[in-house]
């Protein structure tokens, strides 16, 4: 098929598809989603060099997923070591909350990933310099934006004050919690004014040594401190500054000795890579696309750090996004399927927000009085409990998702979809990479699924995957269950044995044969009888045609 936009007929080509403005790990990330589904992206960012210092320090297993979909997921161990927990102590070492991680969680992959950004973001660097769609532009500061008919033109600065135009079909902001396409835009942000000054030290430490668990909130109202790890070899220290402190004084490296000493970290025992204070807040755009431009990660949203979710949001951001540009740039849809981006992230960013400053709320107490009270509320509500797991993924609640002929979406719709181990007809492993990426249509074992040769025109037109579930486990020597072919009664259907159980079980819950999966992991809907994955396979039919405009059928 063409690669055009459906919008309105392209006056000329363009020098790109996409441009992103930005090459942090949300930018990098656009850009490799993009080229691996054959599109040009051109990427400006306007330092000359990568930033050789991390900001994130961790992942959760739905974001390890997403960044096994960018074509590293089998580096990520290289660059990461999973956490072993999450714990909040009082100042006397009590424990007020205990989150235990699995080395293998729900999604596949470990709860949660400690890393250190630079390695991450030379992973996604050496993936793009390998695919032929992307261009990175070092050294161009973006200082102009203009949006005509079928095409936006970025004008970029170089260090040398020489300029340079680029067109593309679409712009998207990847450029950072100072964004200058967030300001060109215009758009309104909500700014919960929740925010406090902390001091930032990044080590290296000399030696190996264990910490139990991984990461450590000490809720001391003599001074907030949060331990975390930082991928191998790589620790994080923050301390909050206090009423009355001078900022100036706690960013002194002298300062930062002093107060990580206490912990056995001193001059003999790490380097000292970082020790900066910083000022974290809690915030949104309430508008991320207007017209042919977008927003994503920390331009449309910034949070506190306590639920670890800053660098997570971003990367759910272009992942929801990559496959809704795609599906506009090959005249599968309309531009108007992008406004479901704005719908589904920002609420599930406001949500995100909302929890780390409930979270900062608690932790950020510095007086011994409420300090008390809080430790004695928590201690008596949580006595006798041991060790909690980490919440599920964050459902969507709305946007493109199956309605069933109501109002709004039927459960699990929106649901992030578990993964588990599966065999299939090249091998066995995880369900992504033995079944491949897109759209999913999952059928149960032994269900009918009517079909017929228009849906499935339809589906092959998204590139979508169509699975027949076998019953099966571990073969009793250990091995993978065998037995798995390509079902010779639907045409471009694959069998794959449910090798953990993982996928009937979730058939089961909701009393589904038929599971309809979006690119992004999250559920569009489920549905049983010998009509479900007819249904659905022609909602998401009609929720895509009525953004198709007349002239552009899918």
């Amino acid at each position: 098929m063409p690669k055009v936009s459906p919008h309105e007929p392209p006056t000329g080509p363009t020098d790109t598809d996409v441009v992103v403005v930005g090459n942090g790990p949300v930018g990098a990330a656009l850009s490799v989603l993009l080229a691996r589904r054959g599109w040009r992206t051109t990427v400006l960012e306007r330092r000359r060099r990568p930033y050789t210092l991390p900001r994130a320090t961790s992942f959760d297993g739905e974001t390890a997923r997403l960044l096994a979909a960018c074509g590293i997921g089998p580096d990520l161990d290289r660059i990461t070591e999973p956490a072993s927990g999450y714990q909040w102590r009082t100042a006397s070492g009590e424990t007020l909350l205990d989150i235990e991680f699995r080395p293998r969680g729900p999604y596949g992959w470990p709860d949660a990933n400690t890393m250190h950004q630079p390695a991450l973001e030379e992973l996604l660097a050496t993936r793009a310099a390998r695919l032929p769609g992307v261009t990175v532009e070092r050294g161009r500061q973006v200082v102009g934006i203009t949006e005509q008919a079928d095409r936006v033109v970025v004008t970029a600065e170089d260090e040398d004050g020489a300029l340079r135009s680029v067109s593309a079909r679409w712009v998207v902001g990847c450029d950072g919690a100072n964004s200058f396409v967030r300001e060109h835009l215009d758009v309104p942000v909500t700014d919960l004014g929740f925010s406090y000054e902390w001091l930032l030290c990044d080590v290296e430490l000399r030696e190996p040594r264990a910490f139990v668990p991984t990461n450590v909130q000490i809720c001391d109202p003599a001074r907030p401190t949060t331990l975390v790890g930082s991928g191998p070899g790589h620790r994080r220290w923050e301390f909050m500054r206090l009423p009355g402190e001078r900022a100036a004084e706690l960013n002194r490296e002298e300062t930062a000795w002093r107060l990580l000493a206490p912990f056995g970290v001193t001059p003999g025992t790490a380097t000292l890579l970082r020790s900066t204070t910083y000022m974290f807040q809690a915030r949104w755009a309430d508008q991320w696309r207007v017209g042919r431009v977008l927003l994503a990660g920390d331009a449309a949203h910034l949070m506190p750090p306590f639920a670890g979710q800053g660098m997570c949001s971003g990367i759910r951001d272009v992942v929801n996004l990559s496959w809704k540009l795609d599906l506009v740039l090959r005249g599968l849809a309309d531009d108007t399927v992008l406004d479901s981006y704005t719908e589904e992230r920002r609420a599930q960013v406001k949500e995100s927000i909302l929890a780390s400053v409930q979270l900062g709320r608690v932790i950020c107490v510095t007086d011994p009085a409420a300090a008390a009270e809080r430790d004695a509320t928590v201690l008596a509500n949580r006595r006798g409990r041991g060790p909690t797991r980490p919440e599920p993924a964050r459902p969507l609640g709305e946007g493109l998702l199956y309605r069933a002929g109501g109002d709004g979406p039927v459960r699990p719709a929106g649901e992030v979809v578990p993964q588990g181990a599966v065999a299939g007809p090249d091998g066995s492993g995880l369900f992504d990479e033995v079944v491949g990426r897109g759209f999913v249509l999952l059928l149960a074992a032994g269900a009918q699924a009517r079909l017929g040769a228009e849906r499935l025109s339809f589906l092959a037109g998204l590139e979508a995957h169509v699975v027949r579930l076998l019953p099966g486990g571990p073969a009793p020597d250990g091995g993978g269950a065998t037995g798995p072919e390509r079902a010779a009664g639907d045409a471009g259907t694959v069998e794959v044995v449910d090798v953990d159980g993982v996928y009937g079980a979730y058939l089961a819950r909701y009393g589904a044969s038929a599971l309809l999966v979006r690119p992004d992991y999250h559920v569009f809907g489920a549905a049983g009888g010998p009509e479900g994955a007819a249904a659905l396979v022609d909602e998401l039919r009609a929720r895509l045609e009525a953004a198709v405009p007349a002239g552009h059928g899918g």
